[in-house]
């Protein structure tokens, strides 16, 4: 459940990962220790460019490949989201944003609604960055926003770059995620008075 202060906390194991994740929506340190150095930098790039205390520690089967730990990141990510979030009342509820990176653009539009949705359009010219499929940024996005409970549309406009399209990716949603979770009402924006 999440506190006043608006934080999630999920330990998740299994027998291809065993995760912790703590979030704090309002701000505070960002330190990621995935065992994948590229997905080290994306999520500190996320925890960043959104505003959030942000602290993540996996260990995965990486001896199989990095799918199931970036997976699994992406569902106790998204779980830590759903309880920091908690009821939704009064926040913005909906965020957008572009990113440029070098020659790359990236958007991302979001509503925290509690109607998991990912439309995800993006191709990457080389397949890997690192030790990272650039394939599993799309699995990323889908396991956090089933989990989070957010509609969720991300679009790669153009790039030549992998790296640049996934780091300009990373940083549209943080940023989408910092307007989205704003505290800006009295009430809940919805007309159902709930979401």
């Amino acid at each position: 459940m999440a506190d006043a202060l608006r934080t999630g906390e999920i330990v998740r194991t299994t027998k291809e990962t065993d995760i912790s994740v703590r979030l704090h929506l309002d701000g505070g340190e960002v330190r990621i220790d995935s065992g994948i150095g590229f997905l080290d930098h994306m999520l500190t790039a996320l925890g960043v460019h959104a505003g959030f205390g942000l602290t993540v520690a996996c260990k995965g089967d990486l001896e199989v490949d990095g799918h199931h730990t970036t997976e699994d990141i992406g569902i106790a990510l998204g779980q830590a989201f759903a309880q920091a979030i908690g009821d939704k009342k009064g926040i913005a509820r909906y965020g957008s944003f572009y990113i440029p990176m070098d020659e790359a653009l990236a958007f991302c539009s979001l509503d925290i609604s509690g109607r998991p949705f990912l439309v995800f359009d993006a191709d990457f010219p080389q397949w890997r960055c690192g030790e990272f499929d650039c394939c599993l940024t799309e699995e990323f996005f889908r396991a956090f926003a089933m989990n989070a409970g957010v509609t969720l549309h991300i679009k790669a406009l153009y790039g030549n770059n992998s790296h640049h399209i996934i780091e300009a990716i990373f940083k549209a949603v943080a940023h989408a995620l910092k307007a989205a979770v704003k505290i800006e009402y009295e009430g809940t924006l919805s007309t159902k008075g709930v979401l």
